[in-house]
């Protein structure tokens, strides 16, 4: 019972909107813990920490410069965003796969994603933007990405 409320509950639903089934007894979430935040733990830090000391080291002075500069951001907690732009071929994915192992290999939890299916197979435990943020395909002027406070996703986020 408690795994199906938790199914219900992506759709903002719960076993108390229907009176033929019984509510679960014993709370289960407590024990188990969020499963999309134990999904994010699954990585290594000893292996993500050595990745990334592999892929710095082969970075040329201008990827070295914007992990530098995305690091500091992120450490600081400044809030900044950053486009790294440049024609195929360039390391752009490579210097986003290498921040994640970076981090991740602090015990970090990152959420990489990206707009198309196709670029997210390139990022290192990719997602596309609008399954993880739950966000419309169809959207129109009062679409919302449906993500409550309370649940998993956005204890997650």
């Amino acid at each position: 019972l408690f795994l199906i409320d938790r199914q219900l509950a992506q759709f903002m639903r719960s076993l108390q909107d229907f009176d033929v089934l019984p509510l679960p007894q014993f709370n289960w979430a407590a024990m188990l813990g969020n499963p999309l935040i134990r999904e994010q733990h699954v990585y290594n830090p000893e292996d993500q920490s050595r990745l990334a000391a592999e892929r710095i080291a082969t970075f040329n002075p201008e990827q070295r410069s914007a992990f530098n500069q995305i690091l500091h951001a992120i450490d600081n907690r400044s809030g900044q965003s950053f486009f790294l732009h440049g024609p195929g071929g360039t390391g752009k994915t490579y210097i986003y796969n290498t921040l994640c192992y970076h981090l991740r290999g602090q015990g970090r939890i990152v959420l990489c994603v990206a707009s198309s299916g196709i670029a997210a197979l390139l990022l290192m435990g990719g997602r596309t933007s609008h399954s993880t943020f739950r966000v419309p395909i169809l959207i129109h002027e009062s679409s919302l990405c449906s993500i409550t406070k309370n649940s998993d996703l956005g204890e997650l986020i």
